[in-house]
This record gives structure tokens, sequence and C-alpha cells, in this order.
């Protein structure tokens, strides 16, 4: 029998079959974020180690491409240099999967008609068009996603919506797919985008295996906002970011609207609206999210009980702090516990 690094092989789920690989083609640009690129290539490269190990098939499953304005060397944002397989103008047909990477600075993908111009000419004839991160953005510029929902990285969908009010954008998904075409979310979400598309390829089993092997979930529970950094809007006035601080710092405390107002020496309507202009959210939606980034904290580094983290963090009790995890996070206090204390979400199989 052939070594395999799954717990089990996938020649156990399906046959052997001949198969012609399926080209997967991912754009690239100068400064293009790298796991972007990186993230879905090593899904579909370990789909053809574990469908080549497992005899399911002769071959490759995918045969990946980095496509760029030029074939040869180009530098992503962190400095490391990718090398583009082929001029994406080089390729007219033949694709069965593109994939446009993200970068920090959406403004270059804004700037390059030549490539809109090529993504839709090539979109009605790809079985599957996918962006990753702000990679959205080339899609939302050439106009595909008008009428279809969509999402980004989540700092970047406040300006999506803004930008292209024909999108309807969707913040906090990991992953959006409207018919044929897919965006997702942050970064890594590209992993999570390119293990769907294994998944419907060939099996839950064999994206299991793949996710088991880049230790990742197959399925993330929850939207970005779990895996994210703690989300506010930053304030301009130094005022606010002081009250943002004392907040944070004083959870438990009494941190209703009148008792912020007061704070601030101002009445509570206007409070209220003053706050929201600077950050976005209102104080109530703040508190919530800065006692749950609190709470996330003692459940992924403490044994503290459930009704102690809903203490310290300043829910008062324990069912409080389920409905706000559930409202923002998509999951419950335990479930994220479980998920995030170091547990193994997915034991080997006897």
């Amino acid at each position: 029998m052939k070594p395999s690094l799954s717990p089990r092989t996938v020649v156990d789920i399906m046959p052997m079959r001949e198969t012609k690989p399926r080209t997967v083609g991912i754009i690239a640009y100068p400064g293009v974020e790298i796991l972007d690129v990186t993230g879905p290539m090593e899904v579909f490269a370990f789909a053809n180690y574990f469908l080549q190990k497992g005899d399911v098939i002769n071959g490759s499953a995918y045969s990946i491409e980095v496509l760029a304005a030029k074939s040869g060397a180009l530098m992503a944002s962190c400095g490391l240099q990718i090398i583009a397989n082929r001029a994406y103008s080089d390729v007219q047909d033949n694709m069965d999967t593109l994939l446009i990477a993200g970068t920090i600075d959406v403004d270059c993908l804004l700037c390059d008609p030549e490539l809109q111009g090529w993504v839709r000419f090539m979109a009605p004839r790809v079985r599957r068009l996918a962006s990753v991160c702000s990679g959205t953005f080339l899609l939302a510029e050439s106009g595909l996603l008008d009428g279809l929902r969509a999402t980004s990285h989540w700092l970047a969908c406040k300006r999506l919506a803004h930008d292209y009010p024909a999108i309807t954008v969707e913040p906090d998904r990991i992953f959006v797919r409207d018919g044929y075409i897919s965006t997702s979310g942050g970064i890594t979400s590209g992993i999570d985008l390119a293990l769907s598309m294994v998944e419907e390829d060939w099996s839950s089993e064999v994206a299991l295996d793949i996710a088991r092997m880049l230790v990742v979930f197959l399925r993330r529970p929850g939207g970005q906002s779990q895996f994210s950094a703690y989300l506010t809007s930053e304030a301009h006035r130094p005022e606010v970011k002081e009250l943002q601080t004392w907040i944070m710092l004083h959870l438990g405390e009494d941190l209703r609207v009148e008792t912020l107002a007061e704070r601030m020496c101002m009445s509570p309507r206007n409070f209220a609206r003053f706050f929201v202009t600077e950050t976005g959210m209102t104080p109530a939606k703040f508190v919530e999210i800065a006692r749950i980034d609190a709470a996330r904290h003692y459940l992924g580094s403490s044994k503290l009980s459930i009704e102690a983290v809903a203490n310290k963090a300043g829910f008062g009790d324990a069912e409080r702090m389920r409905r706000a995890f559930m409202r923002q996070l998509g999951v419950n206090p335990q479930s994220y516990r479980d998920r995030f204390s170091g547990s193994d979400p997915y034991p080997l199989r006897a």
C-alpha cells in the first residue's frame, strides 16, 4: 500500500478513474498579497497529492498556473518573488477555474483596463470565476458582480458597498458563491474557497484530508469577524479614542449610553450621534464587541467557566453573552472555546 499523510486514504472513498487535469489560473501582479496566491495553490496541490497517492486518478487532478501581465518574476507585497508561468493575454480558452488574488493597494487593480478587459473576455469561458480578498474589486470594476452578492476583506467591504451600489455586499462572510462567481473575504479565506471547490469536484472526504494537512477548518464556524483583529473603526478625535480605551478597561462597569454621555459631558442623544459619526457604530455595539473580544481572550486562554467569563467580560450572565456571540460571531461561547482553545477539531478516526 502506498503511504499517505492522511489518517485514511481517498482510495477507500472513490474508484480509480482516468481524468483530464482541470486548469486553475491564478492572477498575480506586482504588489499581490502572497497568501492570496499560495493559499489556494497549496489546496489544489494537496488535492493532486492525495488523489494520486490514493490511486484515485492517473496524473493530476489540477494543473495550476500563475498568470500575470507577462511571464517571469514579479514582486509580491511581502518582498517575495513569484514566477508567472504565462502572460494572461496568451490565455484564450481551456481554463476551468480563474482566481484573482488581492492586494493591499486596491487602486492598482482599478487602473488596469487591459486586465479588466481580459477578465471580462474570460468570464463566460470558464466554469468558475473567483476572487480572493480585495481581488473582488477587479470583478466589481469589470461589472461582473452587478446584481450579485459578494464579499471581500472585512476592512474593504464598506468601500466596496459605497463604490459599487449594484452589488449586495455581505461583510462577515468567509466566501460567497452567486452562480458561477465566488468572492472570498480576508486573506486566508482563499483557502476556504479553494477547499469548497475541491469538495465540489471530488468529495468532502478529499477536502477534509487537505484541511487536516493544512491544519485549517473544512468549514469555519461563524464569519470573518471572529478571525479578524478587534473590529472597530478608529476614531479621529483623541477624546473618542480615550473613551474607547476607557471602555475596554472598564468592561464590568455600567456602560449604558447615558453613563458614557455623562462622562463626555454631552446629552445622550448628541453623544450617540457623535459616536456613530466618529466610529461608524453605535456606543452599544462598540461595548458589545469590546466585551466579546475580552470574552474570546478568556475562552481561548483560561479554564474559567462560561459563567465566570461572562462576568469578567462584563456581560453579567452567560445567557446574555451567548446571545451576543451568536449575534456577532455566529457561534456560541462553548463552541468558540471548543474550536480555539487548543483542542483538535478533527480527531483521528480509529
